[in-house]
């Protein structure tokens, strides 16, 4: 008998948006889902943080992880995701957008010109996918660094480096922009009405480790990162099926199920996306989800939603588990999903 695990960041707003946001949202399988399960405290505080517990990845070291499906050896250095992005200064503080798509010979130029520039302090940029830029050294830094998710469409001033050696990654992101500021990339892309990129971001940091765990059999998601896991484990990995129904008879053992959209909508404040969204994730996930429960094709499901931090640090990431047998309880009735707003406890 199978068992479906569900992965979804930041499905309980933050209490002053969720009674609005979420008026007249129809949820019936979602709503008993969470009504009906038994609810514990998740410790992975992003989605990265789970991703790197699960399939074993030591220290979050992600950019070994995605620089093999990119195509390079991470070998023995030490790695860092570098990401380019575009800072945008609004009032006093810069809000970082990740969404800026570059071809292959921007993102070249790019990184030729901070390769010159940081020569002598032998730091080495690559850029073997348009959108995903690594920095290679030799020495272990002594940092602490947020993933690129987590500061999407947010101010960066809290997320910047923090720990012994953060006064010298400032001093290389005042740099980068600088170097960045008239780079004739840039000219070009205003000049098209493109964003410039005029930032990188650092995260992910670490060196390749033994072979990653292989908690599931399948996994079913859209996302990059995601997939990058699947491959490096050797996981089965493909793009979220249609029919999730149709799909679930035809695979064996443990399934992993990522929904990435509503994240993707709050990184841009664009409300009616994440309705959208999670209107979509009711219809084709919830629901099948919920029915196969009922009839027996899974034995169990289990609803992880990992929340990224408001700007109170309030909410908390929440493990929802249910089976065949929970589904009894009648008396566990299910309320609207704003009343799980916040931190994600168990309403009353």
């Amino acid at each position: 008998m199978k068992n479906v695990h569900v992965l979804i960041p930041d499905l309980f707003l933050p209490q002053e948006l969720a009674k609005e946001v979420c008026a007249g949202l129809e949820l019936p399988a979602l709503e008993t889902i969470l009504a009906r399960s038994q609810s514990a405290p998740l410790p992975a505080a992003t989605m990265e943080a789970w991703l790197c517990t699960v399939f074993g990845a030591a220290d979050g070291a992600i950019a070994p992880i995605t620089l093999h499906g990119d195509g390079i050896d991470p070998g023995a250095a030490y790695w860092l995701r570098a990401d380019p992005v575009h800072l945008n200064l609004q009032r006093d503080q810069l809000i970082l957008q990740s969404d800026v798509r570059l071809s292959a010979d921007e993102a070249a130029q790019l990184c030729a010109s901070m390769n010159h520039h940081f020569a002598a302090d032998g730091l080495k940029f690559f850029a073997p996918h348009p959108q995903r830029w690594y920095l290679q050294l030799e020495n272990t830094p002594d940092v602490l660094t947020c993933p690129l998710a987590q500061v999407s469409g947010r101010g960066i001033r809290t997320k910047l480096p923090q720990g012994p050696d953060a006064t010298r990654w400032h001093r290389v992101f005042n740099e980068v922009q600088m170097l960045f500021f008239e780079h004739t990339v840039n000219l070009a892309r205003e000049a098209r009405g493109e964003l410039p990129v005029n930032s990188i971001w650092l995260w992910g940091g670490g060196r390749a480790g033994a072979r990653l765990n292989q908690p599931y059999r399948q996994i079913w998601s859209d996302n990059d990162l995601v997939a990058a896991f699947a491959r490096q484990a050797g996981v089965t990995h493909a793009a979220m099926p249609d029919d999730i129904a149709a799909a679930l008879p035809e695979t064996d053992g443990e399934i992993l199920l990522y929904w990435d959209s509503l994240q993707l909508a709050l990184q841009y404040a664009d409300l009616q996306a994440w309705r959208s969204s999670l209107q979509l994730f009711e219809e084709y996930i919830a629901a099948p989800l919920l029915s196969a429960l009922r009839t027996g094709q899974i034995a169990q499901l289990t609803l992880d939603v990992v929340q990224t931090e408001d700007a109170q640090n309030s909410r908390a990431s929440q493990r929802f588990v249910l089976s065949r047998n929970s589904l009894w309880k009648l008396w566990r009735r299910r309320r609207p999903l704003a009343r799980w707003a916040g931190a994600g406890q168990v309403p009353v």
